[in-house]
């Protein structure tokens, strides 16, 4: 059952597309008020990331699922931005802010993933670090003051992995395992004040990008297992987005807070699917699959 969040007032930062998207549309089926954020708008164009998706797209989605969506596009690099953002949200929702999402990404086009460190642009790297972690820090610099006022609330950092494995890229690597532990620190911070914070990994995740990557869609997505047989094995952003739904609902959720949590697991606690009533299991595919040619993922942080 999709669990009730009739009343809250949640931040995806981040919720363009992908991962925060399906996080942003599932809180509205479950009832929530839903901020969209990010740097791509019906009014302001495009991202230098050059995708169709906007904001208000997503908050329109969000809206048809149940939810109030609104959107504000907002570049979290800028700390002017997000104080704004954040004053808007306490005027209009009478200083309540109960679920922050953490998801602002963007790195993707800065990654290099076939050189080591002393061989890649620095520029490029160090943009995608700030691109990936300071945008967070300065998100949360802004967003706690609502959540410590009321002394309850949840905030999820969003990353790829919940195990100190290498990533394979040494920025994408840095970037993944910095948010893990801004969760971690977050939560030492915020636990006098009854405030839960976690980082949550997808597994193999079926954005916009990588749908049309596979030259596949969302209903047709199990065709692309036929170039590359790990496919089959995806989630779509919808199984992310009912984790953290499950997750706001939880009643007993500051025994999670310090923790990097994944899709797959918190599926068998809770209880919720994928979007088609499946149970990706990325983890367990690894184990079977990957990890002769790959290595173990790890144990969970």
């Amino acid at each position: 059952m999709t669990p009730s969040l009739a009343g809250k007032v949640a931040l995806v930062a981040g919720g363009t597309r992908g991962g925060g998207r399906g996080i942003a549309v599932e809180l509205g089926a479950a009832g929530a008020t839903v901020y969209v954020t990010g740097r791509s708008s019906t009014t302001a164009g495009r991202s230098d990331l050059d995708r169709p998706e906007t904001v208000e797209e997503t908050a329109e989605r969000v809206t048809a699922a149940g939810g109030r969506g609104i959107a504000v596009r907002t570049d979290h690099g800028e700390p002017a931005a997000v104080r704004a953002l954040v004053d808007r949200i306490g005027a209009e929702q009478d200083g309540r802010l109960d679920i922050l999402v953490n998801g602002v990404w963007g790195g993707d086009p800065l990654t290099d993933w076939d050189h080591p460190l002393w061989e890649q642009d620095l520029d490029r790297g160090l943009r995608l670090l700030r691109r990936a972690i300071d945008t967070h820090i300065i998100t949360s610099r802004y967003a706690l003051p609502l959540l410590v006022a009321r002394r309850e609330g949840l905030v999820l950092e969003i990353t790829d992995g919940d195990s100190a494995r290498y990533r394979g890229s040494f920025f994408y690597d840095l970037a993944k395992s910095s948010v893990i532990r801004l969760a971690f620190a977050q939560a030492a911070e915020l636990r006098p004040y009854g405030i839960a914070a976690v980082a949550l990994t997808p597994g193999f995740l079926r954005s916009e990008a990588l749908l049309e990557g596979f030259g596949v869609t969302e209903d047709t997505w199990q065709e692309g297992a036929a170039k590359d047989q790990h496919f089959a094995f995806s989630e779509s952003p919808a199984y992310l987005g009912r984790a953290v739904a499950a997750l706001a609902a939880d009643p007993e959720i500051m025994a999670k807070s310090g923790r990097a949590l994944a899709t797959w697991n918190l599926s068998r606690e809770y209880g919720f699917t994928d979007a088609d009533g499946s149970r990706p299991d990325w983890a367990a595919h690894w184990a079977e699959s990957l990890e002769a040619e790959a290595g173990p993922l790890g144990d969970p942080l």
